[in-house]
């Protein structure tokens, strides 16, 4: 039986990509996928500079939801985020790479494992990718992601860095 996919929403392909360093996702997970909707809403923000990021990332597979019926109409979720979950459902997902508030209660509202942009640069020190996390913080929040005073104060603090 194949592994179990680690599957990523538009957020940590941004902001991954926005550092440089979406080859953590190949260096921690070996393959990630996406659902095409994902990779739709990826492409809609910049598509040539996108398209060329996924063109570089072969270990970035896009992959089709087996029922076109799906993603579900979560109000809670949008399409991305939906398409996230359903993927991981019909393939039983190892984790869900995402960041919205929202999609995080709901996945550990399921019981679906998962982490954050955050969460991926925690495991990628832990494992020696990277040697500091701080600024790759600060250049997150410049390149648009919200973290919270509390989520930076945390996370240095598990990394070793406070």
């Amino acid at each position: 039986m194949a592994e179990k996919p680690v599957i990523s929403n538009t957020s940590p392909l941004i902001g991954l990509s926005g550092l440089n360093l979406l080859s953590l996702l190949r260096d921690l997970y070996t393959e990630v996928w996406i659902p095409r909707e994902v990779e739709n809403e990826f492409l809609a923000i910049d598509e040539t500079i996108h398209r060329e990021v996924l063109n570089n990332a072969p270990w970035i597979k896009t992959v089709n939801l087996t029922n076109p019926e799906t993603p579900p109409n979560n109000s809670k979720l949008d399409y991305g985020e939906a398409a996230v979950f359903a993927l991981a459902e019909e393939h039983g997902a190892h984790l869900v790479i995402i960041d919205e508030q929202l999609a995080r209660q709901e996945a550990k509202k399921i019981g679906l494992p998962m982490k954050g942009t955050v969460g991926v640069l925690l495991e990628a020190k832990e494992k020696g990718l990277i040697d500091i996390i701080k600024p790759l913080l600060f250049a997150l929040q410049e390149n648009g992601m919200y973290l919270g005073d509390s989520v930076i104060a945390d996370t240095l603090s598990e990394a070793g860095e406070t």
